[in-house]
């Protein structure tokens, strides 16, 4: 790996620890928080690709197994992990890695509609498909409540995929830093 890897990958976890800094918003239904913290996921995959979007995730995702305080409201530590919100957490390395080759395996035609994909698959259903189950076992929910309850979540993941798709394009166009897969 080499220093500019390195580099990149540091970047992208600070940004997640700075989106962190915007407030946590408590929707009704679940006990999931809204937090910006997903937009860095998506961004740090179709940015940078599957390695080292995944990468830059997973230390992220180290820093708060540690207790770095780098969620929304302080939080962090292997507690939050282990809580009802801990399978989002967990799953945000492997929506940046899932985003991150979506996008290298559409690169040579990629554009916004192809980015919007990339970003709604890998950085939002991803994380709902490993996130809700994890909710329902860990707070004792019903599975259909917990599906039900994050369907609150839409309008705002919806919003952070067209942010995510849109930087995306204008990245690939000025510094493309992502390769094709073949």
């Amino acid at each position: 790996m080499r220093s500019r890897d390195i580099a990149l990958i540091a970047l992208f976890a600070a940004v997640m620890v700075v989106l962190g800094l915007f407030p946590l918003i408590e929707l009704p239904l679940v006990p999931a928080p809204f937090t910006a913290q997903t937009l860095g996921v998506m961004l740090a995959g179709s940015i940078l690709g599957a390695r080292r979007g995944g990468l830059a995730i997973l230390l992220f995702t180290v820093l708060v197994a540690i207790g770095l305080p780098v969620l929304p409201g302080g939080r962090g530590g292997i507690g939050v992990i282990l809580g009802v919100t801990g399978g989002f957490i967990v799953a945000y390395p492997v929506g940046a890695f899932v985003t991150g080759l979506l996008t290298e395996l559409a690169w040579r035609r990629y554009n916004l509609a192809w980015a919007l994909l990339c970003n709604a698959v890998g950085g939002a259903l991803v994380l709902y498909v490993i996130g809700i189950p994890w909710m329902a076992v860990v707070g004792d929910l019903p599975l259909r409540k917990a599906i039900t309850g994050s369907i609150v979540f839409l309008p705002g993941d919806a919003a952070k995929v067209i942010v995510a798709a849109l930087a995306a394009v204008a990245v690939r166009r000025a510094y493309p830093l992502v390769e094709a897969r073949a």
